[in-house]
């Protein structure tokens, strides 16, 4: 039967794996064949957006301008250039690391949250405890019941959600104007700067952006002296969606979720807030336990009525008056919030619909294709009743993709070490 053509660059990479995969070693176990498949495509060869613009932050740019220049391309995160950096550098010169939204707002929140507690740059007088001195310091602390809430007093009995005046505060400060993004790239999750080199594999790729949590990846030229392209998770997600019907995806697609052993984590393992928590405890959890989002419960705990993603954690600082006359900022009340936001400003976003579902039977092609059409990176698992049971992330459904075999990356990290647990953001 003749092969129909492809209807996408996407699609192109799926025909080539297809390829690849009709003349695998035979012996080759199903997911050796397709760490092999991967292995065989460069990176050079993934698709870029069309019309494309990779958008740069440099060096010296203040935290207002960073935000500003994210949020007017409608980008999360963005590689920041070294403006000392001769124009000839090469690449490995000229990026000093990638910012993000939610670098920066858990940045500045921390550093409230130490200035409060008389620790690392909160001397008297300095640019973070005056600040501190006027927007009336958090913390965050547990309760009797075992609840966490945030106060604005420690010494409080009482617990006041942080209200919208604090980031209206924050977000008008000299220092956030003055601060350079510069000046806390060694603050971000990969410092230096993390990339992938045009020869790199597929393979290699999918690794990254799963076992080893990048959230995208910038691709450069052996030598060169610019980036290439940036892979995302929802380009990789396009991809697999654009592959659906092709031989050797669907020998693994159409599994169903329970027969790959998903969801990984275990109900009661689910990193989740309800919707009467400090809309700031869920942003804290997402940075102590290395998740993109959690889902938002009802008071019964066992439904989710929202999803709060880390991206989300950019209207703290683009639109901090749009909660400003809520005596409290629940997980329930910023999503209320932000959806009527986005409304008044006629913007699409994943906030503004139900909390997208699965079940264990579903197979893995239809969550892919959930995920593509939906743009987000998450979907909630949930029983015949409605109850949550679990999350899939891209990242699990990769890992059941592909393996990382040993040795594999032997001294790829090599300058690029990550920063420690106990890092700010």
């Amino acid at each position: 039967m003749e092969m129909e053509s492809p209807r996408s660059p996407e699609a192109v990479i799926g025909h080539r794996l297809e390829d690849l995969w009709e003349v695998a070693e035979p012996q080759l176990s199903p997911s050796e064949k397709l760490n092999s498949c991967f292995e065989d495509i460069a990176v050079a060869s993934f698709p870029r957006p069309h019309g494309s613009q990779v958008i740069e932050i440099p060096s010296n740019a203040s935290l207002a301008d960073t935000v500003e220049i994210l949020s007017k391309n409608k980008i999360l995160s963005a590689p920041i250039r070294n403006v000392d950096a001769p124009e000839d550098a090469s690449w490995i010169d000229k990026y000093i690391g990638i910012v993000e939204f939610a670098g920066i707002a858990m940045w500045l929140l921390y550093q409230s949250e130490a200035a409060a507690n008389g620790t690392a740059g909160s001397a008297v007088g300095s640019p973070v405890a005056n600040l501190v001195s006027r927007l009336g310091s958090f913390t965050f602390r547990r309760t009797s019941s075992g609840r966490v809430e945030t106060t604005t007093d420690p010494e409080s009995d009482e617990s006041a959600s942080v209200g919208g005046s604090f980031f209206e505060t924050l977000t008008s400060s000299e220092f956030y104007k003055n601060t350079k993004v510069g000046d806390i790239s060694g603050s971000f999750r990969w410092a230096p700067f993390l990339a992938l080199q045009t020869s790199d594999t597929f393979l290699t790729m999918l690794l990254l952006l799963s076992k080893y949590r990048m959230k995208s990846l910038p691709v450069v030229d052996i030598g060169g002296d610019k980036i290439e392209n940036i892979i995302t998770q929802s380009s990789v997600v396009h991809m697999l969606a654009e592959c659906v019907g092709l031989s050797w995806f669907e020998s693994w697609g159409t599994k169903k979720l329970s027969e790959l052993g998903l969801p990984l984590m275990k109900p009661y393992k689910l990193v989740k807030v309800n919707e009467d928590q400090p809309v700031l405890k869920a942003f804290q959890l997402m940075r102590e336990k290395g998740v993109g989002g959690l889902p938002v419960m009802d008071t019964s705990g066992s439904k989710a009525i929202g999803n709060i993603s880390i991206r989300d954690v950019q209207y703290l600082l683009t639109a901090p008056n749009i909660y400003k006359d809520y005596r409290t900022i629940t997980a329930k009340d910023f999503l209320t919030a932000v959806r009527q936001h986005l409304h008044e400003q006629h913007e699409a976003s994943p906030l503004l619909g139900a909390v997208i579902t699965c079940k264990k039977d579903d197979a893995i092609k239809d969550i892919i294709l959930k995920l593509d059409s939906e743009k987000i990176h998450r979907i909630y698992v949930v029983d015949d009743k409605g109850n949550t049971e679990g999350v899939i992330t891209l990242r699990d459904i990769i890992s059941k993709l592909v393996h990382e075999p040993r040795h594999y990356f032997g001294d790829f990290f090599d300058g690029v070490v990550p920063l420690p647990p106990n890092s700010t953001v």
